[in-house]
């Protein structure tokens, strides 16, 4: 079979995780259909997703000025019959071009503005990792610092689960969806010894899911990313 070649080529680096348990109608609206919500151990989850954007290329071709900046986004788990895959309700990125064409070509909730972050690393494998985005009074930030050595995620475990979704997809007009698929290896995974979010995210994702990320997270964790695929999306209507 030939192999087909990928819409979008990246790296996908120092990946923060800020994972929430939540009601499930909370995020009933957002469902596209013919998907499902996806759950672990009878729970739904909820995440706030922060790394770097590295290398981009675009069927192939390197974009000039956007090899590297941040992205942040919000993203919740479905399956579709045996795929399993991720709906993001909003996605941040520093870059209008970025934005502009994953909207155009996955119908992708995408929105431009400031962002930054800083990576240090320590003996033993520790990381500490922050990412800011947003303006003035509701600058947002997320911290994280590991705590033991970066492990891959265990055979049907909870950060296997997080991790291991290789499927997106959009709510479409006319009651379809937009498929597509993203493919990377398996991540390590470090844990974090201490987490925290800070800011105010009404205006991004409304008051409920601002709520939400006020919390404590349930679990949080820093991957260490890969190399990326993403390929074009087909329309499903089932």
């Amino acid at each position: 079979m030939k192999r087909r070649n990928a819409f979008l080529t990246a790296e996908w680096r120092n990946i923060l995780m800020f994972n929430y348990a939540v009601d499930p109608g909370l995020l009933g609206r957002f469902v596209p259909a013919g998907t499902e919500l996806d759950v672990f151990e009878g729970k739904t989850w909820l995440s706030l997703v922060a790394f770097e954007f590295r290398l981009a290329r675009v069927l192939g071709f390197r974009i000039p000025f956007h090899q590297a900046f941040e992205e942040v986004n919000l993203r919740f788990y479905v399956r579709r019959a045996r795929k399993r895959g991720v709906v993001f309700i909003r996605e941040l990125v520093p870059k209008y071009a970025v934005a502009a064409v994953a909207r155009l070509a996955f119908g992708e909730n995408y929105s431009r503005t400031r962002m930054s972050h800083r990576v240090q690393t320590g003996s033993g494998g520790y990381v500490a990792a922050e990412y800011s985005f947003g303006a003035g009074r509701n600058r947002c930030r997320m911290e994280l610092e590991t705590e033991g050595p970066g492990l891959p995620a265990g055979q049907g475990s909870f950060e296997q689960f997080i991790t291991e979704h290789y499927w997106g997809y959009v709510a479409q007009r006319g009651g379809c969806c937009l498929e597509y698929e993203v493919r990377h290896p398996p991540w390590r995974v470090w844990h974090a010894g201490r987490a925290s979010f800070s800011g105010s995210t009404v205006g991004i994702y409304g008051p409920e899911v601002s709520q939400v990320l006020m919390r404590v997270p349930e679990c949080a964790f820093l991957c260490e990313g890969s190399s990326v695929e993403v390929f074009k999306g087909v329309e499903v209507c089932s």
